[in-house]
């Protein structure tokens, strides 16, 4: 709660009703779902894919000047890896779109407190902390609210050039605390 900000419950599913509400200096894109928790490829795509770009365009549209979005390591539209190629997808669709300025912040898994209780991720967690202690290091574990700060560090930066500034995971933590 703050007084300067105003909460709206949307149904993404229907952007004619909100598209008119993004407003503002920026937009911070964070939205994702598991495979799991969507039932599908097809509903993770639409969740991790075509809200978050249709919220992009709504903010293009509306003159929001930077975009923020937080994708994943490994982004790469040409993947074979479904996760993958869709994040590197999005990557590229928002990058076309009429913003000032693009950061796209590549974590590797996100570690923090969730409401639900996922056991497969907890123990994929726990042996990724293990394998990139000693290998792959650029791609341990973060937690969210590092890339968070990274995220509002990035956008108050001295830099102020148009385009596009991608972060992947091992300049985060560097971001994070400058």
């Amino acid at each position: 709660k703050h007084p300067r900000l105003t909460e709206h419950l949307i149904d993404f599913e229907k952007p004619a009703k909100w598209k008119t509400l993004v407003k503002g200096d920026v937009l911070f894109s964070a939205l994702g779902t598991t495979l799991r928790k969507a039932g599908s490829k097809e509903n993770q795509f639409r969740v991790d894919y075509t809200y978050q770009y249709e919220l992009a365009k709504a903010a293009a549209a509306n003159g929001i000047p930077d975009f923020v979005l937080v994708s994943s390591a490994g982004a790469n539209p040409g993947s074979f890896i479904f996760y993958s190629k869709m994040k590197g997808e999005l990557e590229e669709a928002v990058q076309q779109l009429k913003f000032r300025r693009v950061f796209i912040f590549r974590p590797s898994f996100l570690e923090g407190n969730r409401l639900e209780k996922r056991k497969t991720e907890k123990f994929l967690l726990i042996l990724a902390k293990i394998i990139t202690s000693v290998f792959f290091r650029k791609y341990k574990p973060i937690r969210a609210r590092i890339v968070a700060q990274a995220m509002i560090n990035a956008i108050f930066s001295g830099e102020r050039e148009p385009g596009t500034a991608i972060y992947h995971p091992e300049e985060l933590f560097y971001l994070a605390t400058n």
